[in-house]
């Protein structure tokens, strides 16, 4: 028998933004961040084109993440409480899109005492449960009927909280260097 002389079959290229990143044991980090990068501006433009096609042009993804977020679980939110489960540290930017909901009739405001409150308009509402069918007429129609899909998405979740934690502490040790 003749001995096999074909070369070793290549490892495959990694995929990444900055190959200066992807050097010794931070290779897979940056192969990571990449897919990371990727995958979140997929998913701004998913947010903003599924909400038009739901009805509501010239939304950014941060107005659909609020709009989505002060509907969630149907209880009034305030200015801080929204950016902190958004993780945005700027609450301008949060705020500015509040104003936006507001003006275009899908949030209303209230002030309670010293606080501002606000809560989906059953404009609101009904937005979100027409951007609900579209998004299971177009996204998740595509995930495996036998729900093996589900599990892999929920170990990707809790991997990506994991990561998240590990970024904001990178981001303050860096703030103190």
């Amino acid at each position: 028998m003749k001995p096999d002389r074909r070369p070793p079959p290549l490892a495959p290229p990694r995929i990444v933004s900055s190959a200066h990143l992807a050097v010794g044991r931070g290779a897979e980090l940056s192969e990571f961040e990449y897919g990371m990068i990727i995958c979140a501006h997929a998913f701004d433009r998913w947010m903003v084109r599924c909400m038009a096609a739901a009805g509501v042009k010239d939304l950014t993804p941060i107005d659909v993440l609020a709009l989505h977020h002060v509907n969630h679980r149907g209880r009034d939110k305030k200015l801080a409480d929204i950016c902190f489960v958004l993780n945005v540290e700027d609450t301008h930017v949060v705020s500015y899109s509040l104003r936006k909901l507001v003006a275009a009739g899908l949030v209303k405001s209230e002030r309670r005492g010293k606080e501002v409150l606000f809560a989906t308009t059953a404009k609101g509402q009904a937005l979100i449960a027409r951007y609900r069918e579209v998004r299971e007429a177009c996204l998740v129609t595509g995930l495996n009927p036998d729900g093996s899909d589900n599990v892999k998405l929920a170990e990707v979740a809790a991997f990506l909280r994991l990561m998240s934690g590990m970024y904001d502490q990178a981001a303050r040790g860096a703030s103190s260097l």
